[in-house]
């Protein structure tokens, strides 16, 4: 079928259905959306099979909705929460990307026998922790404003920066492009709060035009260009613009609500649908054994990494077993790192089915762990904050009641 209406359509209510199936079980959407995904992905609808074909519409409406995600992410950090509990945020983001890399990279070389580089793609891979599921999730549960809700997502960010480290050290195409991307991308990055601001104060109060949005995605496709052409991934600068605009967002909690209320109804369905029609239920059968030896890998050294940590900085066990499990899940840069390692052909098909499998169980597993049995009230969340500010200021607070063991 070419009729692009009912493809659309299709999509739509696939989306529509996530969102009703998530208001009943009270589950996050975007992880309902993957489901949906792996679950029409694996059922023949014989003619009408093509409602389900990725086209480059689809594609680029589902990159779009994860370079947004990724931009509101970064956008919904409050600068002084984040400046108050780096501490907390870098060594947790730290380890949480070191030990997932180190692990299976090692273990892909010498027990499943890859290749050093083919190794080096599956520890990237599964290093990550997925910014854009962690704040759809915190979103939808009324955390992302609470200090320990920003932490984590501050965390994610240092985690993802960590792998794309790796990625552009170990396997940057450098060339004159790449020297382009950077330095305008810093320039920009650097001239962006001040170009916000004035756009709203100027012109965006009360325009039914929205210039201020339109400002943000005008910067962000122009970015995401750049990247492209510098052979990288168009979603990596998203974040970074998200951060440096954060404190404007701040000031300017409409701006936030218009863009977060056009990403989840446009273009996040995309994304984790898309994501979803990854998932090869055959194929995940017949390579089952190395999925979960690969996923039970990433979750326990994630586990090491980041549960060690939250209690040495004062989580109880519940909010220290939330944040465990949101650091541990993986999907834009995971799925990202293994289709580079794909198109420039240092992984193959089945390794790359094998890794972005992983990648979106890792989605879809820790989360619903979390929302399910480890979700904390926002009132702790905030507590934590102040506990937190106390001991790093080295005065004396009492220590929380056992809320949560």
């Amino acid at each position: 079928m070419d009729n692009i209406w009912f493809i659309a359509a299709f999509w739509m209510g696939l989306a529509l259905l996530a969102s009703l199936i998530s208001i009943r079980l009270g589950i996050s959407v975007a992880l309902i959306e993957i489901l949906v995904g792996v679950i029409v992905g694996n059922i023949h609808f014989g003619q009408y099979h093509d409602l389900l074909r990725t086209t480059e519409w689809t594609n680029f409406l589902a990159m779009l909705g994860s370079g947004v995600l990724t931009f509101l992410a970064g956008a919904e950090i409050d600068p002084a929460s984040l400046r108050a509990n780096l501490r907390a945020s870098m060594t947790i983001g730290v380890l949480s990307f070191l030990l997932p890399f180190a692990g299976v990279w090692l273990f892909a070389q010498f027990v499943l026998g890859w290749p050093l580089p083919q190794a080096q793609i599956a520890g990237i891979a599964l290093s990550t922790t997925s910014v854009a599921v962690v704040y759809a999730v915190m979103i939808e549960g009324g955390l992302g404003e609470t200090p320990l809700g920003k932490t984590i997502l501050a965390a994610c960010f240092i985690t993802d920066f960590g792998t794309v480290l790796a990625l552009g050290t170990l396997f940057a195409n450098f060339n004159l492009w790449l020297l382009v991307f950077v330095v305008v991308m810093s320039v920009m990055l650097w001239y962006m709060p001040r170009w916000t601001q004035f756009i709203i104060v100027r012109l965006g109060a009360t325009r039914v035009s929205e210039p201020e949005v339109k400002f943000i995605f005008l910067v962000l496709f122009f970015l995401g260009g750049l990247a492209s052409t510098a052979k990288s991934e168009a979603v990596l600068p998203a974040y970074l613009v998200g951060l440096v605009v954060a404190g404007v967002f701040l000031r300017d909690k409409t701006l936030v609500h218009r863009m977060r209320s056009i990403a989840f109804t446009i273009f996040t369905p995309f994304y984790f649908i898309k994501a979803g029609l990854y998932v090869s239920l055959p194929a995940l059968w017949a390579a089952l054994g190395v999925i979960l030896l690969l996923l039970g890998l990433k979750l326990a050294t994630k586990f090491l990494g980041v549960w060690p940590l939250a209690r040495r900085f004062y989580m109880r066990r519940r909010e220290a077993n939330y944040t465990t499990l949101l650091m541990a899940t993986g999907l834009t840069f995971g799925t990202i790192s293994a289709l580079f390692g794909l198109q420039n052909k240092i992984i193959d098909q089945n390794q790359y089915s094998v890794l972005v499998t992983v990648v979106i169980l890792s989605a879809f597993v820790p989360t619903l762990i979390a929302q399910r049995f480890f979700q904390p009230r926002i009132g702790t969340m905030q507590a934590w904050g102040r506990l937190y500010r106390r001991k790093i200021n080295g005065r004396a607070a009492p220590r929380p009641p056992p809320i949560g063991k």
